[in-house]
């Protein structure tokens, strides 16, 4: 079965994919404004989740996606302030992402690092650099 493509739309006669308006309302739940999240960013989301989940991604999955963005972004005391303290755990997860090597979490916390969206606090915190 051929898999669905993603679509931002084009001069408001075609809407966007729901995979986009799903990660779009995933990114506002974690308190991450979508603007603030370029498209191209949303896309490689919604392709990774895509590659991810061999069928479609389940709705379930794009608020932990959009935690863990959104915490890469935000930085922890930020997300903290937002979501709380037991959000704020279950989106700190990047450690263990990056012992587990090429995991989904990884990619994700790699792709905010390389589009220049990740907090400096935590690049510092995880010690995090793209070379």
């Amino acid at each position: 079965m051929a898999q669905r493509r993603s679509s931002l739309g084009f001069l408001g006669m075609f809407g966007r994919s729901s995979d986009l308006r799903q990660i779009d309302a995933a990114l506002r739940g974690a308190d991450l404004h979508p603007a603030l999240v370029p498209e191209g960013v949303k896309l490689t989301i919604v392709n990774l989740m895509k590659d991810h989940w061999p069928d479609e991604p389940p709705s379930q999955a794009y608020p932990s996606v959009a935690q863990l963005c959104s915490y890469c972004i935000a930085g922890r005391e930020t997300f903290e302030q937002a979501n709380g303290q037991e959000r704020m755990l279950e989106a700190e997860r990047i450690e263990a992402a990056l012992e587990s090597g090429d995991s989904f979490d990884a990619r994700v916390v790699l792709m905010t690092l390389h589009a220049k969206l990740i907090d400096a606090e935590v690049v510092d915190r995880y010690g995090l650099s793209a070379e």
